[in-house]
């Protein structure tokens, strides 16, 4: 008989490719667990695992056994939590995913919203790019993510909660610092300056300005904002940021400029990411709410 037990011991072997830390990481010891393995793999007569002393490598009929058995255990979590649905969001720790270029500008302003509203309330922050809090979602590694779209969501659900647009950054006495909006043509003839391949906000700005990659500087590509905005103060060109990002970037520095991109918008649409069978729904609506009240809702 196949347990719940036996697929669990599957996915952490998945996830680790190593039995050992496989079997720590589910609270077992590793015979324990070959063991649990073993019989599974023999009650369904397929080799989910190829292994040796160095590698545990999946087999392509253990690659379906793995997707059916997440899909499973997701579902079991599912009914676990319907019993919960009348008590109200929070009524156990959430794991919420956030992009980089999101994070740090709206996770400052959320907490002290939710600690007020619901003081009991247990947020895990995983921050991740795109493409991987993706894959944890669809994966139930984490319950949300916050992401911005447009971003291939894999079949995922979306929840909008928030649209901006992008604001040029160039040290004041630059050309075209003396503008109220600029253009997309104006901000290519400025040395710009983008977030490294991995970041969905590079792709979300070359969209919005009609850039490729050869038009835009990427000479100097960083892991962060907040390192655009230091180049920028060290005179190596100019970046463009989303408007959530541009009070705590710009406005303590007296010496740059944030003039607003005059190309049709939204650039970016925020949104919450789930499962198309996740329950705990009331927990999404809450947190939308109250990062609406952050940013100052617009939807």
């Amino acid at each position: 008989m196949i347990t719940l037990k036996q697929l669990r011991y599957a996915l952490a072997a998945e996830k680790t490719l190593h039995f050992r830390k496989a079997a720590s990481l589910c609270n077992v010891s590793q015979s324990a667990f070959s063991i649990g393995l073993s019989e599974l793999e023999k009650h369904l007569g397929i080799q989910i695992f190829e292994r040796d002393t160095k590698k545990v490598l999946i087999t392509p009929s253990g690659q379906e056994v793995l997707e059916i058995a997440r899909t499973i255990l997701l579902q079991v979590e599912d009914l676990n939590q319907m019993k919960d649905r009348e008590k109200g969001p929070f009524t156990y720790p959430i794991t919420v995913g956030v992009i980089p270029t999101i994070a740090p500008f709206l996770l400052p302003k959320l907490f002290p919203l939710l600690e007020k509203a619901y003081p009991n309330a247990e947020l895990n922050i995983v921050e991740e790019q795109s493409e991987e809090l993706v894959d944890l979602v669809r994966k139930g590694e984490v319950d949300t993510a916050i992401l911005a779209l447009p971003f291939p969501l894999d079949g995922l659900m979306s929840f909008e909660f928030w649209e901006e647009d992008f604001y040029w950054v160039a040290l004041k006495g630059e050309p075209y610092t003396d503008l109220n909006e600029i253009s997309r043509d104006e901000v290519s003839d400025s040395n710009l300056m983008l977030l490294k391949n991995g970041h969905c906000l590079k792709e979300h700005i070359l969209d919005a300005c009609k850039l490729t990659e050869t038009t835009a500087n990427h000479g100097f590509g960083a892991a962060s904002l907040n390192t655009l905005v230091q180049m920028v103060l060290g005179k190596l060109g100019t970046t463009l940021i989303p408007e959530m990002a541009k009070d705590q970037l710009t406005s303590q520095n007296k010496d740059l400029s944030a003039i607003h991109l005059n190309e049709p918008g939204p650039h970016r649409r925020i949104a919450f990411i789930i499962r198309p069978n996740y329950t705990r729904l009331s927990i999404i609506e809450a947190l939308k709410e109250i990062c609406k009240k952050a940013l100052g809702s617009k939807k």
